[in-house]
């Protein structure tokens, strides 16, 4: 076993950390004040360079490190920053916020201290770019908010586009509304004075940080050519795909009469995960799960008596909000029946290699300016909830983590506020649970799809409060399942107030439900091979279609044919070593659903902007075509399928070569988990780089595997995986990826890559006695 000890200023207690053999520590401390400090030191020493361009991307200041071009990123990031008062702020989450937050970063702040003296514990990202971490603050905690999910401001200006340029029969091809509501434009507002460009500093506030020669190498003068380091296509991507799974089985449900919780959220993939696994104990507080190794506490996991896991929750937490200026004066913008003056903030930035420059952020009484036109009198900007007190992403599991009832838990959910989230939880009494929560705006006369105007006629009335958002407690049906479908009660009356209409497909919800439905006796590997399950509903759907398309027609021609044999016999499982699922996939995505936009949006601007479009609705279109498909619909339906397939066929084996048996998904369908500065190493390149590795499934099967369209290379997809069997807890499993450590040097970094590729599991271990029995690195720590 490796030892090391540490004398730390600041440590009130001795502490430790026991590292196992999977790379989760184990940290134990004698205070809850200890054990926050321990975390943020132990978070540093195996995350560094992750919080320190965390928190430099965050709070816009990466220019200082890395020069012009990326000061008009740190521009961006610094117009959806908190800036309200902390005294509310630090009074959202839990009553000791504050001081979990100081120790926290006193902690992160004692490791930086400890390898700033021994530089060789600095990972050599710092080193390849010549920079040092930056301390932390408290506040820094808390006031990034552009990490987090929130939907739909980007939806409502792409909405608005597509409207003016077609119709909203169209826009259900990207996005479809549930529960329909109608599409009503406010007076005095028109559609096309609305441009995509108006996305763009909200892109840019939320984009990952990049790494290319040119943009490290650019001058004060090329700043502004880096407002477009990101696609719009991530930007609908995020909302489309970085959803999660979670379900949890009450104990008459189960093979052992216990509870049984599963959650795997997903977000794009990247090297080190999003997510870190961590044990937290103290006297009093016992809790084991993951969350973003930039904040305390966990998200997901459990606490020795409840268990809980989350998954991302239709609520629309954004609205777009557009003005009339002052035609002689742009700076003030028309509020009710007076100007009101927009608020314009100078704030200067470091900029390696150059003097200090002053830019300008603006905001109006709603929130950041997003784009202004003085020639058309018009300004645009974003409200959002990030701009509220106790909106800072996940940290409202400091209350909820430490609730020790389901009941308990679901009364904590008045301090979540972002993401929006599906909870579900279960406790040790064999309660279980499902708790949607987040801060949901009330519009009052609108709801919330496109534009509006900033004028005063449409103000949000508060949030509405936790306890009028959708739960239940023991359902009757014995399960409850989560996978970003939409899950409003159908009891809802339509007068409702708004809580979201647009909603990831349900494909994955639809399959794990009835799984769930069909196992009287769920259990834990039954809940393992659940969330690795890469069974794809619309292939079965889409297959269905062609089975009864092919019966109807006289023999097909011997390239139809031959895609037909393809598909003889297949299951419908996206496996990554099955080729008909690499047929199926590249027909889907490169052939049959871009012929669909074609022939129902033939303007390619248009099409543009529905990409990758609604999946819901694209399978309704194909087994209930309508006019649009022509004058015999079923038959123009039929001759798509055939003609798409052929071409698909052909493009296989163009891709994958002449013999389909050798065929595979996983040849095209792989992960490779790139390293941000692997683009700029000259040496050595690609060196921090993990995989490739073969991948089934796709971003429609419950084991979420989404894909880059021009490649098939995976990018986003389950950051973390967790099975805990309630009340035996050193019988839960967990998987991170590609490995719990985020220096290339650690043997952490990338150990876990190829156990979460083969769908398999490490434990979860909680007990004293386990822990111990697995630690292969102890830590200890004592005070100054």
């Amino acid at each position: 076993m490796n030892t090391e000890s540490h004398t730390l200023a600041g440590l009130q207690r001795p502490a430790e950390i026991r590292i196992d053999r999977w790379g989760i520590p184990h940290i134990k401390a004698e205070s809850e004040a200890d054990l926050f400090f321990v975390q943020g030191f132990n978070a540093a020493r195996d995350r560094l360079w992750q919080l320190d361009l965390w928190r430099k991307r965050g709070l816009g200041l990466l220019a200082a490190d890395f020069g012009p071009g990326y000061l008009a990123q740190d521009h961006a990031a610094r117009h959806f920053l908190y800036r309200g008062h902390m005294s509310v702020e630090w009074t959202s989450y839990a009553p000791d916020t504050r001081e979990i937050c100081e120790a926290f970063t006193a902690g992160i702040n004692a490791y930086i201290g400890l390898a700033l003296q021994e530089p060789a514990r600095l990972p050599p990202e710092f080193a390849l770019f010549g920079t040092r971490p930056s301390r932390w603050q408290p506040e820094d905690v808390v006031r990034v908010r552009t990490h987090a999910l929130t939907r739909n401001g980007a939806s409502e200006i792409l909405r608005a586009n597509v409207l003016a340029l077609s119709n909203a029969e169209t826009d259900l091809l990207r996005a479809n509304i549930e529960p329909p509501t109608e599409l009503k434009v406010a007076s005095g507002l028109n559609l096309a004075d609305i441009p995509i460009v108006a996305l763009q500093l909200f892109k840019l506030a939320t984009a990952p940080v990049t790494f290319e020669p040119a943009r490290l190498q650019a001058g004060l003068e090329d700043v502004w050519k880096w407002v477009e380091v990101t696609d719009l296509g991530d930007v609908i991507r995020a909302t489309t795909e970085e959803g999660s799974n979670n379900w949890v089985v009450h104990g008459s449900r189960t093979d052992t009469g216990r509870p049984i919780l599963a959650s795997d959220p997903h977000r794009t993939h990247a090297v080190p995960s999003l997510r870190y696994l961590v044990h937290l104990q103290a006297p009093g507080f016992n809790a084991i799960g993951t969350g973003e190794p930039t904040a305390p506490g966990i998200s997901l996991g459990h606490n020795g008596t409840t268990a809980f896991g989350l998954t991302i929750f239709g609520a629309d937490q954004e609205d777009v909000y557009v003005y009339e200026t002052k035609p002689e004066n742009p700076d003030f913008y028309r509020y009710r029946d007076d100007w009101e003056k927009i608020e314009r903030v100078s704030e200067k930035f470091s900029v390696k290699g150059e003097a200090e420059q002053t830019l300008t952020l603006s905001f109006t009484r709603h929130g950041p300016v997003l784009y202004e036109n003085p020639e058309k009198h018009l300004a645009i900007a974003l409200r959002s909830v990030w701009l509220s007190p106790g909106s800072a992403a996940y940290l409202g599991s400091l209350s909820a983590m430490r609730a020790m009832s389901v009941a308990d838990f679901g009364t904590s959910l008045s301090a979540w506020g972002t993401p929006s989230v599906n909870h579900v939880c279960a406790d040790t009494a064999g309660n279980v649970g499902w708790f949607a929560a987040g801060f949901t705006p009330v519009r009052p006369n609108w709801n919330g799809l496109l534009p509006v105007p900033g004028d005063g006629r449409y103000e949000w009335k508060g949030f509405l409060a936790a306890d009028e958002l959708p739960h239940s407690v023991n359902p009757e049906a014995g399960f409850v399942a989560t996978a970003n479908e939409m899950n409003l009660p159908a009891d809802r009356t339509p007068d409702a107030l708004t809580i979201g209409h647009e909603w990831v497909e349900g494909s994955r919800a639809m399959r794990i439900k009835s799984v769930l439905a069909d196992d009287r006796a769920h259990s834990l590997q039954a809940a393992i091979a659940l969330q690795t399950d890469v069974t794809s509903r619309p292939a079965m759907r889409i297959c269905a279609l062609l089975d009864r398309a092919a019966a109807q027609r006289s023999k097909p021609v011997d390239a139809l044919q031959s895609a037909l044999d393809v598909f003889a016999g297949w299951d419908h499982r996206l496996e990554a070593g099955s080729a008909a699922a690499a047929l199926f996939e590249v027909w889907w995505m490169k052939h049959l659903r871009p012929a669909i936009f074609a022939r129902f949006a033939p303007d390619p601007a248009v099409r543009a902007l529905l990409v990758p479009g609604d999946v819901d609705v694209l399978l309704g279109i194909l087994e209930a075509p309508d006019a649009r498909m022509g004058d015999d619909p079923m038959e123009a339906r039929d001759a798509m399928l055939f003609d798409t397939l052929v071409a698909a066929f052909t493009d296989c084996k163009k891709r994958l070569g002449g013999d389909p048996v050798q065929w595979a998904w996983g040849k095209l369908h792989q992960m490779v988990f790139e390293h941000a500065a692997s683009g700029v190493m000259r040496e050595d390149a690609g060196i921090w780089d993990v995989g490739p590795l073969p991948i089934g499934g796709s971003r429609s099967t419950p084991m979420n595997a989404g894909y880059r369209m021009s490649d098939f290379h995976v990018i986003s997809g389950a950051s973390v995986r967790l099975v805990m069997d309630i009340g035996d807890w050193d019988n839960c499993v967990c998987i991170n990826t590609p490995g719990q450590s985020g220096d290339p040097r650690s043997p952490f970094y990338a150990s876990l890559a190829e156990t979460w590729a083969s769908g398999q599991y490490v434990p979860l271990l909680y007990s004293e006695r386990r822990v111990a029995e697995e630690t292969v690195h102890h830590i200890r720590l004592v005070p100054a």
